[in-house]
């Protein structure tokens, strides 16, 4: 991560962040013939799995990993996946990969995770490409490749994958394992921020301030930082308050700079701590007032955004 231009931050984080693949509760298996977790006896889901259905043996598995009518148990869990992955199972070869990769009822072993996450990735599991790329690009588990770790984000970006598509961007942004290319890198960047991620509509927001590889734009880039800030991302809070204190893509509002600061602030982003108090300076005390009024009013109300 690294300032460019003002406040604007360009994320560029492309593993650890994005926590590669938190949502593996959302690898759901939707077939009427195997109901989810919850919706059937456990004692039926053992003997099924027992027998050899891998489905089944995966289902039961993410009930411990999950904690869903069982008590929460990795140990248990890797055990029920191993048997639905050797039967070639993707999504339990991802999970296992997952638990390797996290040391979660194993021993943390990276190569164990680029395997279990290779033999996910070649049938096409979009989060597990997004993952063994990440680990090509550190090197953990594998000999580090940054072209090796372009080729499978790549493969995950154009299945959907969206933490992909913001991965590949950092990569395009630059220039390892792909020729610098900030266009590209504005194009996936927006590929992901239309979907909805809040680290891909920052960075975006931070191309159109600095008319990085698109035309500068401040309605653009207040557009997406607020998009992103909405979500609660705090790099995205701390940027869309520096808007509204400068007025560009926002009216200049100082009473709504220090609630987003505020708010930045409260999430954990230290540079939100410096300018809120540059900008208490030159606040006058009916402002700080009113200010503080509405950030304890939208702090107290429950699911609310400034």
């Amino acid at each position: 991560m690294f300032s460019v231009r003002g406040l604007f931050l360009i994320t560029l984080m492309t593993s650890v962040w994005f926590y590669r693949s938190a949502a593996i509760c959302k690898q759901q298996y939707k077939d009427p013939g195997h109901p989810e977790p919850g919706q059937v006896d456990l004692d039926s889901l053992r003997q099924r799995a027992t027998a050899g259905d891998a489905q089944t043996a995966y289902q039961l598995g993410r009930c411990y990993m999950l904690g869903t009518g069982v008590s929460q148990d990795y140990a248990v869990a890797v055990k029920w996946y191993q048997r639905a992955a050797s039967s070639g199972l993707s999504d339990a070869q991802f999970a296992l990969g997952f638990l390797y990769e996290h040391g979660k009822g194993v021993k943390q072993e990276y190569k164990q995770a680029a395997f279990y996450y290779m033999a996910a990735a070649k049938q096409g599991h979009a989060t597990a490409q997004n993952n063994l790329a990440s680990l090509y690009e550190h090197g953990q588990g594998v000999l580090q490749s940054l072209p090796q770790a372009a080729h499978w984000y790549q493969l995950a970006a154009d299945q959907g994958e969206v933490v992909a598509q913001c991965n590949l961007a950092t990569l395009y942004f630059r220039g390892r394992g792909v020729p610098q290319d900030t266009s590209q890198a504005a194009r996936w960047f927006r590929v992901a921020a239309q979907r909805g991620y809040a680290p891909a509509q920052a960075n975006l927001g931070w191309m159109y301030y600095t008319g990085t590889g698109i035309a500068a734009d401040y309605t653009e880039a207040g557009k997406w930082t607020r998009l992103a800030a909405e979500q609660g991302y705090a790099p995205a809070q701390t940027d869309l308050a520096y808007l509204y204190e400068q007025g560009k893509g926002m009216a200049l509002d100082y009473v709504k700079a220090y609630v987003w600061y505020r708010a930045a602030s409260a999430a954990g982003d230290k540079r939100a701590e410096t300018k809120l108090k540059e900008l208490t300076h030159r606040m006058t005390p009916r402002q700080i007032s009113i200010a503080r009024t509405a950030q304890n009013r939208c702090s107290s109300a429950p699911g609310a955004r400034n």
